[in-house]
């Protein structure tokens, strides 16, 4: 063996080493993020509630469609790599993440409420009863919920508020992921029916293009009437 081949080599082993100590420290990282997510399950837990809900929504924007909410009740000792609010991932990541959260939750349901719904009832109220049924729905009945800036009404069950819940609360970000992942497949299967309006990418938020394809052909049957068409020039990039 050459002298360079046997150094190349070497620099080969070395680097191999290096990315494996990187990778360890990054999963060491990311164990301990994902644990101190637990922060607020835990706490309850030595409070003496077994069975703790998050709850959160997906599609209260969109200018069709419907809105989707989730309940989740994770087991504390879980790891769930990536676990985060929804709108910190990629599609890919939440596909990803939605199905470990499906295999190791103790409870999972997500409700849906349509656009019909939503402007005989405003978003807002669309948004809670999708709430409520999601928690409602449960195999397990929660000891308490944990919810992302809003009281669910018709619960008999305790609530607790957390302002930015699904960046701080493991159940509530677990439920945003789940929320978000079966409203887009939702939007995706609306796009085979109606492929003017790009639903598959926009998932029938407001961008651009969506705009453009309500110029030119209208609204269709999923479209939102009780959300403003004036000054759409609220268009996201």
């Amino acid at each position: 063996m050459k002298k360079e081949d046997s150094g190349r080599i070497c620099r080969k082993d070395i680097n191999a080493v290096k990315e494996a100590d990187t990778v360890k420290l990054n999963l060491a990282a990311e164990k301990k993020r994902v644990y101190e997510l637990f922060a607020r399950e835990r706490l309850l837990s030595e409070r003496g509630y077994r069975y703790i809900a998050g709850v959160d929504e997906a599609g209260r924007g969109p200018l069709a469609g419907p809105v989707v909410a989730a309940a989740v009740i994770l087991p504390l000792d879980v790891f769930i790599l990536k676990l985060n609010d929804s709108k910190l991932l990629s599609e890919k990541q939440r596909e990803a993440v939605y199905e470990e959260i499906k295999q190791k939750a103790v409870a999972v349901n997500f409700s849906v409420v349509d656009e019909k719904y939503i402007d005989e009832h405003n978003i807002l109220n669309a948004t809670l009863h999708a709430m409520q049924k999601a928690v409602q729905g449960l195999s397990v009945k929660p000891d308490i919920v944990l919810v992302d800036a809003l009281k669910i009404p018709g619960l008999d069950v305790q609530q607790e508020n957390i302002i930015h819940g699904d960046r701080l609360c493991a159940s509530i970000a677990a439920a945003s992921i789940i929320a978000k992942v079966e409203r887009d497949r939702i939007m995706k299967n609306y796009h085979e029916l109606y492929p003017h309006y790009d639903f598959c990418n926009n998932k029938g938020y407001c961008t651009k293009k969506h705009v453009e394809s309500i110029k030119k052909y209208g609204l269709s049957p999923i479209h939102r009437r009780s959300f403003s068409i004036k000054g759409w020039d609220c268009v996201e990039s």
